[in-house]
């Protein structure tokens, strides 16, 4: 992992975590984890290390329509997918690939440059 800011235990550590979750995170989620590893690991440090390693082009935010930001891999993000957000425990998962046809759906002369789904309901573990 080649990082254009200064490697720390906590960006490593953060990064693993992440890497490792296969779905994306919230800052609360990652510093959970964190603290397995870095007991003492305080939110800032998490929220400092999140935007370190954004800047460092290796996760990027997932936004959900009134939620806080989630972050997953640049790898990740860079095959277009979707997200599921479980409205009973608030984790978000990632839906595979895309099946929408959506170029039919818009008005002429209008093009599509991007677009974003987010499925709603209840995960395996909540169901």
């Amino acid at each position: 992992m080649a990082l254009k800011t200064r490697s720390t235990k906590q960006k490593r550590l953060v990064w693993s975590i992440i890497e490792q979750a296969g779905r994306p995170l919230s800052p609360a989620e990652v510093h959970q984890a964190a603290l397995k590893d870095l007991p003492k690991v305080s939110v800032a440090t998490v929220y400092r290390t999140l935007r370190a390693l954004q800047d460092d082009q290796k996760i990027v935010a997932v936004s959900l329509p009134g939620e806080s930001d989630r972050y997953e891999t640049k790898i990740k993000a860079d095959h277009h997918h979707h997200h599921f957000h479980c409205d009973d425990c608030g984790k978000v998962f990632d839906v595979p690939g895309c099946g929408l046809r959506v170029d039919a759906r818009v008005p002429a002369g209008f093009a599509i440059t991007r677009h974003e789904v987010v499925l709603y309901g209840r995960c395996d573990q909540c169901r």
